[in-house]
């Protein structure tokens, strides 16, 4: 008489465990990606050479420039090292990797959230690096322990938030090189607020747009923590700010996910 043997049920992994299989997937490629890490990163160290010495002399900031101008390439870095997340999660949605994932006994929609983490961890680097080049050239922060903390969470809050936003934009994408191009505009926010000039040597109608648009306030309590200058209620408008970018981002991608692969 045959006795059938019934294979024993795989294991379903817990979500925590998927995310960081996920997460850890995601670093992995960072690492692999060498030239676009070294891009993201040499791109606002020239941005911070460029405006430190040719246009700084010209700007009037109240004091040293290259205080006034490194919280604005911070974010500047951040929007370029997020923007690659774009790239990222279309690509795996283009390549048929996602469908691989469905098939496994786990959350899919766990890649999503490996690329924006593994987004941060890149972005905290070059980062870093954006910092010890600006020691490097004068840049001579104030800021106690608190306020070094305090900023770090700022800067970390912004990654997070703002890659989450190319993420969504990974997915409404139908390609990677479309994905590239959508969020370009986003880009370009850091240069229409507070972070190269003081928003009141623009136009009025500019400056109605830069002193209410959420990056001012998120660069104005960085830069404010980092030089120990008056705070107002700026670190306020920018918690909010990140919050609400972080928190539309993520909802918004974990209800487009399922419906991107219906498509």
């Amino acid at each position: 008489m045959t006795t059938l043997t019934v294979p024993a049920p795989r294991a379903v992994p817990t979500p925590l465990a998927t995310n960081l299989a996920f997460i850890g997937r995601s670093v992995k490629h960072s690492l692999r990606e060498v030239d676009a890490l070294l891009m993201a990163i040499a791109l606002p160290v020239m941005l911070m050479l460029v405006f430190t010495y040719v246009f700084g002399g010209a700007i009037e900031t109240g004091g040293d420039y290259i205080n006034y101008v490194v919280p604005g390439i911070i974010l500047t870095c951040a929007g370029f090292g997020a923007s690659s997340t774009a790239v990222s999660v279309n690509t795996d949605m283009t390549e048929g990797i996602i469908n691989r994932f469905r098939t496994m006994p786990l959350q899919a929609s766990a890649v999503i959230t490996g690329h924006a983490i593994a987004s941060l961890l890149r972005n905290l680097v070059a980062t870093g690096i954006v910092f010890v080049v600006g020691l490097l050239i004068g840049f001579r922060p104030s800021a106690g322990p608190l306020g070094w903390l305090a900023a770090f969470g700022v800067i970390a809050l912004y990654i997070l938030a703002i890659t989450w936003i190319f993420a969504v934009l990974g997915l409404l994408a139908r390609s990677p090189g479309a994905a590239s191009g959508y969020g370009f505009g986003l880009l370009f926010l850091p240069y229409v607020s507070s972070a190269f000039v003081p928003v009141d040597t623009m136009p009025s109608w500019l400056r109605a747009f830069a002193e209410h648009q959420p990056l001012t306030p998120i660069n104005e309590t960085i830069r404010g923590l980092l030089m120990n200058l008056p705070l107002g209620n700026q670190p306020w408008w920018a918690l909010g700010w990140c919050l609400v970018i972080l928190i539309a981002g993520y909802l918004w991608g974990r209800w487009l996910f399922p419906r991107r692969l219906a498509h």
